[in-house]
């Protein structure tokens, strides 16, 4: 009798291990598409993700190359002072987007161009996300905009 209570215990704590690495694997499938990692221009440039990768990137709009008015699609470089790497987007841009101020735009990075589906500016005179404001100090670029106040 001991025996057949040893066993059934053995079997259910296998289940249990199964149904763990089964819920886990499905948790993981289910979030794959959720997970998009952030990388600076530089970081593109040295080593281009693959064109079907959806990933962050996020820098200063550079300087005159802002282009709008050529349809829906509006064309713009990101940099983060060591690389820049061109930004086509279709559709409406933030209120507060313009050049020399700070972006993160999810996309694709397609023969040579990000290609973004989501571009996000940032929402008051001081604020910068974290992420762009680390690729920035990186290269020696980033201005606190505290300073001088």
């Amino acid at each position: 009798m001991k025996s057949l209570k040893k066993q059934r215990r053995v079997q259910v704590i296998v289940l249990l291990f199964v149904a763990l690495v089964v819920s886990t694997g499905l948790i993981g499938y289910g979030m794959r598409d959720g997970i998009n990692f952030f990388r600076s221009p530089s970081q593109v440039a040295e080593e281009p993700p693959a064109p079907n990768e959806v990933f962050r990137i996020g820098g200063l709009v550079e300087e005159g190359t802002l282009v709008r008015g050529q349809g829906d699609t509006v064309t713009f470089s990101v940099t983060d002072g060591g690389a820049s790497i061109p930004v086509s987007f279709t559709g409406i841009l933030p209120d507060l987007f313009k050049e020399n101020e700070g972006m993160v735009g999810t996309g694709s990075y397609v023969n040579g161009v990000f290609e973004a589906t989501v571009i996000l500016a940032k929402h008051d005179e001081t604020y910068m996300p974290k992420e762009v404001m680390d690729a920035l100090k990186e290269q020696g670029v980033y201005q606190d905009p505290n300073e001088g106040s």
